[in-house]
């Protein structure tokens, strides 16, 4: 369960790491705005920079989400299942689905990476655009860290699997349960108010 943890606890780190790319983002696109609205000289190198922040964004939160439980999921029948039958399912879908898919990622992505690399490839959206190749090592490293995320998600099904419960995760972000019925609405409402349910 340690190692489970630490896994979370990279996934997070690396995910709150990258965070900070929203906040120069931000700054990048209020910049050109006001530089083409205002000042009349737009620059050549926002959106570039733009689209490489944002796609590194994206791809690095992958391994935070998946470490929270934060990714949509088609679970409308599965929730309804035992704990151990929810473990078994989501094992053999990390196996049959999530590691040939990640794997994929990981060979082909870093491939994509050390043929721009060696090619020394610039953008082509703007004159003298900056190397991509940077960006493109994005996609080997978000794929190492989701597959590195996908073993502590293994690990958690199969000590379901053992336990007959999902072991703890980071508090960091809960799922928000959705009453079946009026009386759970009302129950969860008279809890949260502190009464005793009927």
């Amino acid at each position: 369960m340690r190692f489970i943890l630490f896994i979370d606890h990279l996934s997070t780190w690396v995910g709150k790491v990258f965070a900070w790319a929203i906040l120069i983002l931000t700054f990048v696109v209020s910049y050109e705005v006001f530089m083409r609205y205002v000042m009349g000289a737009p620059t050549a190198w926002a959106y570039d920079t733009s689209y490489m922040l944002y796609g590194t964004l994206f791809m690095m939160s992958g391994a935070y989400a998946l470490a929270h439980n934060a990714h949509v999921r088609a679970d409308v029948v599965s929730r309804y299942f035992p704990p151990r039958v929810q473990a078994g399912l989501d094992l053999a879908l990390y196996l049959l689905f999530f590691y040939p898919g990640i794997l994929a990622l990981v060979w082909f992505g870093w491939d994509f990476f050390a043929l721009s690399f060696r090619q020394n490839e610039h953008s082509s959206f703007t004159p003298g655009g900056p190397p991509i190749y940077p960006y493109k090592f994005v996609i080997p490293a978000c794929a190492a860290l989701l597959a590195v995320q996908g073993v502590a998600e293994v690990g958690r099904c199969l000590v379901c699997l053992r336990q007959g419960q999902w072991p703890r995760r980071l508090g960091d972000v809960e799922e928000i349960a959705i009453p079946l019925n009026k009386q759970d609405e009302i129950e969860a409402a008279e809890t949260d108010s502190g009464e005793r349910p009927q």
